[in-house]
């Protein structure tokens, strides 16, 4: 099967809007499509074969000539496209743009979401962990911009207040351990383990593991330390 042209997504755009009653012309001006329904605003597509940034910049700059802008890109299999489908759907939804697909095999066309003000639903939720998260933590031990990997988190600057705790005074009672650091959850952090720090010397009490004691040499800039 040969690779597809943008010009192979506009028959089926074209037969799509006028179906529903549009007349519908290519390449007026530098619109890709134009299509208009009476007295209504026109509505202007633009073809592309993927999503890119360029995509989306040329859609911008279609709406100083109408609100009713869509972009058309050729649908692919598998998830990966899935996973594009649906991030760049929620982009489009927050400039006002509309978002249409077309499969190549069969010319099926499908519209994703509608041009139209955008205002995002909030989420008190997700708002309250943030702020949940930025008051637990000590210091600021990461560069903004970096990776997930290595990234330092609350948790793991009370799991470190923890094994510096039992590195100097050894295996000790979690009730113990939660006092003197200040951890409340000590004994349910220790017992779960999850960076292979601790471990249950007796019921209620724990130690150090070598891991634990090599998080600990590394730990001043975790903690806040300046």
């Amino acid at each position: 099967m040969s690779k597809p042209r943008e010009t192979d997504l506009y028959p089926p755009v074209k037969a799509f809007l006028e179906e529903q009653g549009y007349t519908v012309k290519a390449e007026v001006g530098a619109v890709d499509v134009m299509a208009v329904r009476g007295g209504e605003p026109p509505v202007i597509v633009e073809l592309k074969l993927g999503f890119s940034l360029a995509l989306f910049h040329q859609c911008v700059a279609r709406l100083s000539s109408s609100d009713d802008v869509y972009m058309a890109v050729a649908r692919q299999p598998g998830k990966r496209f899935a996973r594009a489908l649906k991030d760049n759907r929620a982009l489009a939804r927050r400039l006002g743009l509309g978002l249409i697909t077309v499969r190549a095999k069969d010319g099926l066309v499908e519209v994703h979401c509608d041009p139209g003000p955008y205002a995002p639903r909030k989420s008190p939720k997700r708002r309250d962990a943030l702020l949940r998260e930025f008051a637990r933590r000590s210091g600021d031990p990461n560069e903004g911009g970096q990776t997930r990997a290595g990234l330092v988190t609350a948790y793991r600057q009370d799991a470190l207040k923890l094994a510096l705790f039992l590195y100097e005074a050894g295996a000790s009672k979690g009730s113990d351990v939660a006092r003197e650091t200040g951890v409340a959850k000590a004994t349910r952090m220790m017992a779960d383990d999850h960076y292979g720090w601790f471990e249950r010397v007796e019921k209620g009490v724990y130690g150090l593991r070598p891991a634990g004691a090599e998080a600990v040499a590394a730990s001043g800039r975790i903690l806040g330390a300046d």
